[in-house]
């Protein structure tokens, strides 16, 4: 008898510990890097008045205990994003990558098979580095013809369905059409859009940190 009270509390002891372990494996702070162009890099902002400053408050706010990297850079592509996304991977080592690329190959005309290779490339790079990946979809004008703004609008959800990963439609939802919430250029959104980039973007990244 004596013999199995000490079995089970060895055993006891030990399941314990292995709780207390995956509670603390639950519990740490997700890291998020956030890899996007001048939409994401507060290109003529005040710095903390873009989107990511605004879901890292957001975040604190509500408790979620995430750090946020922020790896935009203005005028980034899908090539810029794809050769820089492997350090970033090495340095950050993020839970959760957030890709919001695309706008400035649109732009340029890239054809549109180059652009999903490279997004292709960088889905892979992030799960086999065991990071989730939010896709941040895009529009552009139509100046390059119907058949291409819909190819390239159409690549995003085709993305999203082959890697299994969540998608935000378009984050400039609620913007796009609204020539008062941006900057001179007619290119980049106004500080006062901000909010509302984030609440396109919100929902989707929520679940993948908390």
């Amino acid at each position: 008898m004596s013999r199995m009270l000490v079995y089970l509390k060895k055993w006891s002891v030990c399941g314990l510990l292995m709780m207390a372990a995956s509670a603390s494996a639950y519990s740490a702070p997700k890291t998020v890097l956030v890899l996007g162009d001048s939409l994401s890099a507060e290109y003529g902002l005040n710095r903390g008045a873009g989107w990511v400053a605004l879901m890292e408050q957001k975040l604190k706010a509500e408790k979620v205990d995430a750090a946020i990297v922020n790896a935009s850079i203005s005028g980034e592509t899908t090539s810029g994003g794809r050769a820089r996304l492997p350090a970033l991977l090495t340095q950050h080592k993020p839970d959760v990558v957030v890709i919001e690329l695309g706008a400035n190959d649109g732009l340029r005309g890239l054809p549109v098979p180059a652009a999903e290779a490279n997004m292709r490339t960088m889905i892979e790079l992030a799960q086999k580095n065991k990071a989730r990946v939010l896709l941040v979809g895009m529009r552009i004008p139509p100046n390059y013809g119907r058949q291409y703004t819909d190819s390239f609008f159409g690549m995003y959800k085709t993305l999203s369905s082959k890697y299994k990963t969540p998608l935000v439609p378009f984050m400039l939802d609620g913007v796009a059409d609204k020539p008062a919430l941006f900057q001179a250029d007619r290119l980049h959104p106004a500080a006062n859009a901000h909010p509302i980039i984030l609440a396109n973007i919100w929902p989707h990244i929520l679940p993948l940190v908390k």
